[in-house]
């Protein structure tokens, strides 16, 4: 079996194809029945206009940087915002990143990278974007927010904003070659 099923290109990368993605993801998370949806934010924003342009019975699992991420003890997402996207029915997960961790931490003190470093660093050759969806799957999947036998959408992007979205399977992290990308709906050409 075979079907048509168009991925859309941006011509940049960054938070200007936020609005794109989001029609993009509400259209095909229509289309496949897809009750959940992963969306990288660092404040809220995203998550916030995530709720606005998808359907209201897929869940929303916003997905922040870990505490300390910037700097030690500071989080970047308020305790306001958390408390408002929780109150509209959004999971908000903070935690390690899958790619990064005690391996980012060994190599900022030794100089020599880890395993998922490399990991990272190799889907960053489909963009920023590509790294972090799936990162968000298997941050989820850890986290038990999402089911590895489910397929969700997973948005992601470079900086700020939304650029891209992958259709997938996820997987925990223990089990990161179960993941698998479908299809992709939409990410920057050039990055």
């Amino acid at each position: 079996m075979s079907y048509d099923m168009p991925c859309r290109y941006f011509e940049t990368a960054g938070d200007a194809n936020t609005s794109d993605v989001l029609s993009a993801v509400s259209r095909r998370a229509g289309q496949l029945g897809i009750r959940t949806v992963l969306v990288a934010t660092c404040t809220g924003t995203t998550a916030m206009e995530a709720i606005d342009r998808l359907d209201p019975g897929i869940q929303i699992v916003a997905v922040t940087h870990y505490t300390g991420f910037m700097r030690p003890d500071h989080q970047e997402m308020h305790d306001e915002m958390r408390r408002t996207l929780e109150s509209r029915g959004v999971r908000v997960l903070t935690c390690q990143h899958a790619f990064g961790g005690v391996g980012r931490g060994i190599r900022r003190q030794l100089g020599t990278y880890q395993v998922e470093e490399i990991m990272a660093c190799t889907l960053r050759m489909f963009g920023q974007g590509t790294k972090v969806a799936v990162e968000l799957a298997l941050m989820a999947a850890d986290a038990g927010l999402v089911r590895t036998d489910e397929d969700v959408i997973s948005i992601g992007g470079t900086a700020t904003g939304a650029d891209t979205a992958l259709l997938l399977r996820p997987a925990n992290s223990s089990d990161i070659f179960n993941l698998k990308v479908k299809e992709i709906v939409c990410k920057p050409a050039k990055f």
